[in-house]
């Protein structure tokens, strides 16, 4: 099998179409650890995203004769993986404590500036921010997520969420707007000097 990193996608995908598993596990193995972490952060929790994940690559295995290439495959999987999530939220909508959705999401980013009260302060803004972007509807949090963390142009959100750009902006402001709303009430000395 061909290098994963440098072998074309789309010569991927159709090699996968024509019954080869190793290039299927090929595009597993580019995709899956960053679909990891960006359901991780949409959902607010790894064991959830990681049956997500599986599940997703099930889906896209199975389907993969209706994708069409239009879009990146990551694109198409992407959507496979959040309609998914967003079934599984929809069966069970328990009430999660921001602690419980900080722990589940693993370990923190730590600073490892040498100051103990930095650390302090820095972890205290992280968790604001899981709080924060927990507390917000899927919709804000998904766009934010990937705009912010993943990355991805507007162009890609509204290929990936199927919206028309201009809802995708409008979306993205209102997000914004949230969160800021929402860390206000966390952070509101920090908030107030923005």
């Amino acid at each position: 099998m061909k290098d994963v990193e440098t072998t074309d996608e789309a010569q991927l995908v159709e090699a996968a179409r024509a019954g080869d598993r190793g290039s299927f596990g090929a595009l597993i193995e580019r995709y899956q650890d960053r679909l990891f972490n960006t359901l991780v952060r949409v959902l607010g929790s790894r064991e959830e995203s990681l049956d997500v994940v599986q599940d997703a690559f099930v889906q896209a295995f199975i389907k993969l004769e209706s994708f069409r290439g239009d879009a990146k495959f990551y694109t198409w999987l992407y959507r496979i993986a959040m309609n998914l999530a967003l079934s599984q939220r929809r069966r069970r909508r328990p009430a999660v404590s921001v602690e419980v959705v900080k722990e589940r999401a693993g370990e923190e980013p730590v600073d490892h500036n040498p100051a103990p009260e930095a650390c302090m302060i820095g972890r205290e803004r992280v968790a604001a921010v899981q709080a924060a972007l927990a507390e917000l509807g899927d919709q804000h949090r998904q766009i934010l997520v990937l705009r912010e963390l993943e990355d991805c142009s507007y162009e890609t959100i509204a290929e990936i969420l199927q919206l028309p750009l201009g809802t995708v902006r409008s979306r993205l402001y209102r997000a914004r707007l949230e969160l800021k709303d929402q860390l206000k009430n966390l952070l509101p000395d920090e908030v107030d000097q923005t």
